[in-house]
């Protein structure tokens, strides 16, 4: 039995993920911008779920939260980073204030969380540290281009804690989902209130086409909370986890046409130094 937290429970990937754990049998805080929302989760498991009303851009109930799992449990050994939100818009689009509230959630409330659970899974030696990223984290493509912003410099701080913290016996891994059926397009999306004429054609109809399928897309939320069980349980769990047919192939895309940039101009790269 190990001791979770997980951000952002009151829909989706993240109540699928605090579900799957307390199905096998974990202790769970199970936290929400508003607690009332997963009071279910409690009630229906009484002995091993508390829930606590987090808002990760707050370091005040972050702190709290974290007090709280130590009262409840003893302790924290999985610390799960799912709250964020998507943001519709071209670059030029962005209003600045959104953009930073966007990174404020999606990375900056990560980073304050991991820094908040550290201490305590450095003094017992051990723990998992889960950051949910996503496909555009990997791949950037119109018109999530400030979301993806977000998920790659969380891919970054994913790739340099893990180097940092598994000597002290703490692992770290990056989910990164494809298109999944949650509310993740529906009702938590942002988007730009001043759109350019001149990205209707492009930008515009992407998003137009992100809201048409948001119902219809090819990814069980469900899984995702038992790939997140299966992986906290591993002795040597991997760095990135891919979770879908579409992040697969995109990744696998990405990786060809970067192999291709780097040797069609090798002769560059290799140039620039000063002679031997």
């Amino acid at each position: 039995m190990s001791r979770w937290l997980v951000t952002g429970c009151s829909t989706g990937i993240g109540r699928e993920i605090a579900l799957a754990a307390l199905a096998a049998g974990h202790q769970v805080l199970v936290t929400a911008r508003d607690s009332t929302t997963v009071v279910d989760l409690v009630a229906a498991h009484p002995g091993s779920a508390r829930a606590v009303d987090l808002d990760v851009t707050d370091p005040a109930q972050i702190r709290l939260a974290v007090a709280a799992a130590h009262d409840a449990f003893g302790g924290l050994d999985v610390l799960v980073n799912n709250a964020g939100y998507g943001y519709l818009s071209a670059v030029e689009e962005g209003e600045d204030a959104a953009v930073r509230r966007l990174f404020d959630t999606n990375y900056f409330g990560v980073v304050d969380t991991i820094k908040a659970v550290l201490p305590g899974m450095r003094a017992q030696g051990s723990g998992h540290i889960v950051n949910i990223s996503s496909m555009a984290g990997l791949v950037a493509n119109p018109p999530n281009v400030y979301y993806s912003s977000t998920k790659h410099a969380m891919e970054a701080l994913t790739e340099g804690l893990a180097k940092e913290v598994g000597p002290l016996g703490i692992k770290v891994t990056a989910i990164e989902p494809g298109a999944f059926r949650t509310d993740w397009a529906r009702r938590s999306m942002h988007e730009s209130g001043a759109p350019i004429d001149a990205y209707a054609g492009e930008v515009g109809a992407r998003k137009e086409l992100i809201r048409a399928f948001a119902d219809h897309l090819p990814g069980d939320p469900r899984k995702v909370g038992a790939a997140v069980v299966m992986v906290v349980g591993l002795d040597d769990p991997p760095l990135r986890l891919l979770l879908g047919k579409d992040v697969l192939a995109a990744a696998r895309e990405k990786l060809t046409a970067l192999l291709a940039d780097i040797d069609a101009w090798e002769h560059v790269t290799v140039d620039v130094d000063f002679p031997a």
